[in-house]
């Protein structure tokens, strides 16, 4: 043994150096990592043949270990970390010969690059990756930061502290439209930082919320660090749950859980969404605590004055707070006593499939027992009561299909018990409602008319779709009878919109907020999954950047406005009519829905390539197009040389020693701790996609094979790997607002700035540690 260690913590050791000292060479990542892959073998390979890396193993064909596992021990569970006392056998790293484990790497690495880069499962989601880096870069080339940065200081630059709280909101805003941490970081460096010091703000605090703000993008869907955690977390909660099961004694995962082992992108984007917020709160909590304690060091700044109207403290809160309340409780209030809700009529052609029982109770005595250890006594005998009931009744009953008169008695029912006021026309009468009263809030000066015109047409609605509009209306019919009701309606917005337009606040965070709510709307209300939201992300960042740009330039921007106009015709269109023209028998109001929706896909099409041509002609779309594919190529580059790296681990059974040592401690909290502190220690020396791509694929499978909710393991994995943007020395926030910094801001401010906000992420852990509530409750809420 060398230096009187294992060969296998040698070879560990020589892929850790060789990795380091390839990240400092200076060259790029991606190639670093590879190489270090390459290197690494090849020196392990020289030690190995030369007879220096003994690996101590157990002897298989002792006395000793057949003794053991006659008593019933899996051999999967059997290691040197959890039975120290079995007979050792020397051998060497590479079993078979460096040769043979070279050409294993060889024929994996081929096999892994088309499964996880070129045609595998997760390519499509990977694709959101792209789309995301070009929706953040188009949106920060479009100077949103500045407006917000502006708007924002003026409204919380008069409190303690304000200029740092509006940094968080800022932050918090720009995380979730863009993402993007260098380009958040570097912008709000050169807008805010200048503005803060000036105004004899302390530079660490300064420069401490820039960098920490910067990296909420990290956290806050659509966040990249969750979609490329997600494709991980997925294959390795199912692998390792599947083991889990065979180890119990079970068939499956599916027989063990009682549910599929499955976790998707989706899923942890609304799992991500409250601990983002929390991280947010806690930064804005720190600056606002500082400040009071430190006012000489945060004071309060008046910064320009506003050029909104005024408005009674009473007038404020009947309109912008007592009516949306009052109109979003009152629908949720008729939608308890059924007056609002659906009015679906479609009826299957077959009937119900008969309820299995809770559990699989048809298993062996081994996997009874564990799954009654898993989901307790109780659980259990209820699976077994429904199964008793079930097969007293003959089995399951089976799907079949019903008479003509069966489906209309069916629909009959749906229409009797079907609300008076359909869902969607109470959804948009409520959007509608809340656009005319914060109107009148912010300009209660102004003629009211137009706006009570237009609340007048929202109540005519109403009562025509009592009235008149039953379940079985056409869609057509609909539409000829709300025509005039929403037109009132559509006048009175339009008016209330032009009001709106004119204040500051709403100005500049209205349009990027109505592109976060159709991309993070899409997704976590599970309506469509990542990728054709990224897609519908980065085609709305386009016309809103070139929206902008026409402004900047005087000149009209209605094509755009009326391609989003468009945009909402389609949406329209699609819920509400049957646009199968390829059917039997396609209807006249069909026919004329599919013409006009198309017309509205011509016309929206037509304003995307406009707004390219925009960005284009000011020369925006060009370098926006060059950086994402410089990052998307980093991305994917790394994803491959960090698959070679990770089949060099596998080769000489590190991954396997990793993950021997980690479940000899046969406690799941212990192992998680320990990991997670592994990862923040790393996240000092290392980025977040080599973490990702190096050392969870090693990690994964034992934190993933416990009893962990993977939503909860996977987001606080990604909040610790956040704070690998701020630890010092390799922190690439601390680098970005370094080169940006002026020079009186030393990097020494900047160190003991980010110093409270990374003991913050270690607060934040601690309370999703304890309340993992927090991540799961919206995913609980809201099924994906």
């Amino acid at each position: 043994m060398l230096f009187g260690l294992d060969g296998v913590e040698i070879g560990l050791i020589i892929v850790f150096l060789t990795l380091f000292s390839a990240i400092l060479s200076g060259f790029p990542v991606a190639f670093a990592i590879g190489g270090a892959g390459v290197i690494s073998f090849g020196i392990i390979a020289a030690l190995d043949s030369a007879g220096l890396l003994i690996h101590q193993a157990i002897d298989t064909s002792s006395d000793a270990y057949n003794a053991l596992l006659a008593t019933g021990v899996p051999a999967e569970t059997v290691s040197i970390f959890r039975n120290p006392e079995l007979p050792r056998i020397g051998v060497h790293v590479f079993e078979r010969g460096w040769e043979y484990a070279l050409d294993r790497n060889v024929s994996f690495i081929v096999n892994r690059i088309n499964e996880r880069v070129i045609a595998g499962q997760s390519i499509e989601t990977l694709l959101a990756v792209l789309m995301f880096v070009l929706m953040g870069i188009v949106l920060e080339r479009s100077k949103i930061a500045n407006d917000l940065l502006t708007t924002m200081a003026r409204v919380f630059g008069p409190l303690p502290g304000g200029l740092a709280v509006s940094i968080v909101v800022v932050g918090a805003f720009l995380a979730a439209s863009t993402g993007i941490v260098g380009a958040t970081v570097v912008t709000m460096g050169l807008l805010a930082l200048p503005t803060m010091l000036r105004n004899n703000y302390s530079p660490e605090l300064a420069t401490g919320v820039i960098a920490a703000s910067g990296t909420l993008g990290q956290i806050i869907p659509p966040s990249i660090v969750i979609v490329l955690l997600g494709t991980l977390a997925g294959d390795l909660y199912s692998a390792a749950q599947e083991s889990r099961a065979v180890e119990a004694g079970c068939t499956d995962a599916l027989t063990y859980l009682g549910e599929p082992a499955v976790v998707s992108v989706g899923t942890l984007f609304q799992a991500a969404l409250l601990p983002g917020i929390l991280l947010a709160l806690l930064y804005a909590l720190y600056a606002f605590g500082f400040a009071m304690l430190n006012p000489s060091k945060a004071p309060a700044v008046e910064l320009g004055v506003s050029t909104n109207e005024p408005v009674t403290r009473g007038e404020a809160f009947t309109w912008l707070l007592g009516v949306p309340i009052a109109l979003i409780a009152g629908t949720m209030l008729l939608t308890q006593v059924n007056m609002v809700g659906n009015q679906n009529t479609t009826v299957s052609s077959f009937s119900d499939i008969g309820e299995s029982a809770s559990l699989r109770t048809n298993v062996s005595e081994l996997c009874q027992s564990a799954m009654i250890e898993l989901h307790g006594q109780e659980a259990w005998d209820t699976a077994v009561a429904e199964q008793k009931v079930i097969d007293e009744s003959g089995g399951a009953t089976e799907s079949t299909r019903l008479t003509p008169e069966e489906i209309e008695q069916a629909r009959a029912d749906k229409v009797a018990a079907a609300a008076p006021i359909g869902t969607g026309i109470a959804i948009l009468t409520v959007m509608m409602g809340l656009i005319l009263a914060f109107a009148r809030g912010i300009s209660p000066s102004s003629d009211p008319m137009p706006l009570l015109i237009g609340g007048v047409g929202l109540v005519l609605g109403l009562l025509v779709d009592i009235a008149l509009i039953s379940p079985l209306t056409s869609p057509g019919l609909t539409v000829i009878f709300l025509f005039l009701p929403w037109a009132l309606a559509i006048y009175g917005c339009y008016h209330a919109m032009v009001r709106l337009s004119k204040h500051d606040l709403l100005r500049v965070v209205f349009p990027p907020l109505v592109l976060i709510v159709a991309v993070l709307g899409s997704i976590l209300g599970g309506i469509t999954n990542p990728t054709p939201a990224a897609a519908l992300g980065a085609a709305g960042a386009i016309m809103l950047a070139a929206y902008r740009k026409l402004k900047d330039e005087d000149k009209s921007p209605k094509v755009i406005i009326w391609s989003t106009l468009a945009v909402l015709v389609m949406i329209l269109l699609g819920v509400n009519f049957d646009l199968r023209i390829n059917a039997d028998n396609v209807s006249f109001e069909s026919w004329v829905a599919f013409f006009f929706a198309y017309g509205a896909y011509l016309y929206a099409l037509f304003g995307l390539l406009f707004s390219c041509w925009v960005l284009y002609r000011s020369g925006v779309l060009t370098p926006a197009v060059r950086e994402t594919a410089k990052v998307t190529s980093m991305v994917f580059t790394i994803l491959i040389a960090s698959q070679l790296l990770n089949l060099v681990v596998i080769s000489f059974g590190g991954e396997h020693y990793i993950q021997s040592f980690l479940k000899s401690f046969d406690n799941e909290v212990k192992v998680f701790l320990i990991v997670m502190l592994v990862l923040f220690v790393l996240g000092f020396v290392l980025d977040f996609l080599e973490i990702i791509y190096i050392v969870v694929p090693i990690v994964g499978p034992v934190i993933y094979g416990g009893s962990f909710d993977p939503k909860w393991v996977t987001i606080m994995i990604a909040v610790n790997l956040q704070t690998s943007f701020l630890t010092p020395p390799f922190g690439f926030a601390l680098f970005y607002l370094r080169g940006v910094a002026p020079k009186e801001v030393t990097t020494g401010h900047i160190y003991r700035g980010v110093a409270p906000f990374v003991l913050i992420q270690v607060v934040g852990l601690a309370i999703l540690w304890f309340f993992p509530g927090i991540v799961t409750i919206v995913p609980d809420l809201i099924p994906n």
